[in-house]
């Protein structure tokens, strides 16, 4: 089975929408005008998802400057399991660099930012039980130097140091069935010298009726805490206490670190009033503490060596995108079997995927945020929209410590 997308905050009820897409060029920019979103004779050519337009791995490979590309694919909502009267949001890994959604002909929203994530609520857009049609149109300017890029380069050819463009999709796409009132996002604060895992759940809005949070956490199998919350607000915080005999017994079994990368797994379910589920996800946390102290690195308080290696996160064929899931497990399987502890993703932000295995397999990341080549206000404020938006994504990874 294909691992979750976002593994950190998972359902069952999930539909890839990777693989083969209709795909068009927008050279002289007239696909808004003449809404191509509605326009299916418009897209004349066909993509592999996810990987750029400008790697061979797409089926097209034309490194060539296009700065505005188009998407289209259909669905059946038979291909996911969903309740009568639940939600439906469609989630992007990442486009680079502006995206505009349509699902049916409606407009569903936007984004700007090339390496951040994002999803959409596109349950009003629905037309029936039959097939449904996204559309998707990326911007991507080259000569934008104000646009947080990374190594990519601005010119025809790449030279020195950089490579070539990733536009439009390059990673994952996929829509989720959630309940009618849904868990958007949980945020773990883990302390393990207080013995407590901090606990913080946003729903998609304000509940209209009284909703209970079960919480169970468990590491291999054996139950940690099993915890019911009446939630009355969209955003809701608790502290979970872990036993002090568990703690101070089994220290190397229950905190992480990259020798012993343990995970305590976490299964959230919302119910009503009767007891009913409204939804479900699955998520971890690893109990771990960092911190930098007279020039010591300090892991669960202890001083840690970084022996870290640089990672462009580039692929021949691919670029930006990894050649399969399977490929982003063996480079975290490569870089410890070379006697590294540690990673620093360079000038990139990687897929979720990369970061769970590095969770699961025990390996520092140093994170860092594509940066721009000129430093005026627009680039200013583009780079920090985009880095909160990835530093929220990624705050629940114990592997990322920088």
């Amino acid at each position: 089975m294909a691992l979750h997308p976002s593994p950190q905050l998972a359902r069952s009820t999930w539909l890839d929408l990777t693989g083969r897409w209709q795909f068009a060029y927008d050279d002289a920019g007239v696909g808004l005008r003449e809404e191509w979103f509605d326009h299916p004779e418009c897209f004349d050519r066909t993509i592999v998802v996810p990987f750029p337009p400008e790697s061979r791995a797409s089926g097209i490979g034309d490194p060539s400057a296009h700065p505005v590309v188009w998407y289209r694919r259909s669905f059946r909502l038979d291909d996911i399991r969903r309740a009568p009267d639940g939600r439906l949001v469609l989630h992007f890994g990442a486009v680079d660099y502006e995206a505009r959604v349509w699902l049916n002909g409606i407009s569903v929203g936007g984004h700007q930012g090339g390496h951040s994530s994002f999803s959409f609520d596109v349950t009003e857009a629905i037309r029936g039980e039959g097939e449904q049609v996204v559309v998707v149109r990326a911007e991507d300017r080259p000569r934008d130097l104000a646009q947080p890029r990374g190594k990519q380069f601005w010119e025809p050819e790449p030279r020195w140091i950089w490579y070539h463009r990733t536009t439009g999709i390059w990673q994952p796409v996929w829509l989720e069935a959630t309940g009618r009132t849904y868990i958007a996002d949980v945020r773990w604060t883990p302390d393990p010298e207080r013995g407590v895992v901090g606990f913080e759940v946003a729903l998609d809005a304000e509940p209209r009726e009284p909703l209970t949070l079960h919480l169970r956490l468990s590491l291999r199998g054996d139950l940690l805490a099993d915890d019911r919350y009446a939630i009355q607000r969209q955003e809701s915080r608790r502290e979970i206490g872990l036993e002090p005999a568990v703690l101070n017994v089994g220290r190397r079994r229950l905190l992480w670190s990259p020798r012993y990368p343990n995970l305590i797994d976490a299964e959230i379910t919302l119910e009503d009033g009767e007891g009913g589920v409204v939804d479900t996800v699955t998520s971890y946390v690893g109990l771990r503490s960092v911190q930098a102290t007279d020039g010591l690195f300090l892991l669960n308080g202890r001083p840690t060596y970084l022996r870290l290696v640089l990672s462009q996160g580039y692929w021949p064929d691919s670029h930006l995108a990894a050649p399969s899931e399977d490929a982003i497990r063996q480079e975290v399987e490569a870089i410890k079997s070379l006697g590294f502890n540690g990673v620093r993703v360079h000038q990139k932000v990687e897929d979720a995927r990369f970061l769970y295995w590095c969770d699961r397999l025990g390996l520092f990341v140093w994170s860092e945020m594509a940066n721009a080549y000129v430093f005026t206000r627009t680039a200013i404020e583009r780079f920090t929209r985009e880095w909160l938006e990835v530093v929220a994504r990624d705050f629940n990874h114990p592997s990322v410590v920088t």
